[in-house]
């Protein structure tokens, strides 16, 4: 019995350590990236925002 409870405890370790390093990888993969380029994108449009109201101040 002894053997079961350490082989289970150390599956369910293993199994719980991958799912979170699946987890992770998949954040650095897709999320972060979409993030980014939102992130790019709204800098983009505030950008051309000043430089209407810059060209129209003239």
């Amino acid at each position: 019995m002894k053997k079961f409870a350490k082989g289970f405890f150390v599956g369910a370790l293993a199994t719980s350590s991958a799912v979170a390093g699946a987890l992770f990888s998949f954040k650095k993969k897709v999320v972060d990236p979409v993030e980014g380029q939102a992130d790019k994108l709204e800098e983009n449009r505030k950008r051309v925002v000043r430089k209407q109201r810059s060209a129209h101040l003239n």
